[in-house]
């Protein structure tokens, strides 16, 4: 841990608008975040910016083998830890806004839920609503977006734009509870019904 703990804070300090973290998700967020991925069936599940991958791991244990789980990662470095750590698990060095054309490479039309590690708040309005837009596009319409945001930034002008960007984009988004076991602290969306 303290090896995974270490390369994610080396990547936040060449990147911090890229990584937006200091520290990877906890387990308690993890299994937040993770909630949506179905019990059963062969669900395709996709996740945006896993980094050390905390909630690759989850993902992995919810699915126990199950569906296809497809990874996207901009950072090479990161994405090579996580093609050892999880070889189960196709990961693919890309931008999160071209996910409906890196569905459509893998013979895939759609997601039945999409878990997002971004750092939302770190991004411009263009970057926000660009993955957000991508996202809208590959998720199945009965499908389930999940995310998190970090309690200290909630009221930062960058949040306040994305949480209604994501009540735009989707038709019912439910906010969970804080999970304080994080650092920092965080609260997870869950959205559903995306709005095309």
């Amino acid at each position: 841990m303290a090896n995974e703990s270490a390369i994610f804070f080396s990547q936040f300090l060449r990147a911090p608008a890229v990584t937006g973290a200091i520290a990877p998700s906890s387990r308690r967020l993890s299994s937040a975040v993770c909630v949506p991925v179905p019990e059963r069936g062969d669900p395709v599940v996709v996740e945006l910016g896993p980094g050390t991958g905390p909630f690759t791991g989850e993902i992995q244990r919810r699915l126990g083998g199950r569906g296809r789980h497809l990874a996207v990662e901009i950072n090479p470095q990161l994405a090579e830890v996580l093609t050892d750590r999880h070889p189960g698990v196709e990961i693919v060095v890309d931008n999160a806004g071209r996910l409906p054309a890196l569905l459509g490479e893998r013979g895939l039309s759609e997601a039945d839920v999409i878990v997002s590690g971004l750092p939302w708040a770190a991004f411009s309005y263009g970057r926000q609503s660009e993955v957000l837009r991508a996202v809208v596009q590959a998720l199945a319409p009965g499908g389930a977006f999940t995310t998190f945001s970090y309690v200290h930034a909630r009221a930062l002008p960058p949040a306040a734009r994305f949480r209604r960007r994501l009540s735009e984009s989707f038709e019912e988004v439910v906010p969970g509870r804080t999970v304080w076991r994080n650092l920092p602290p965080a609260f997870v969306y869950h959205a559903r019904r995306p709005r095309r």
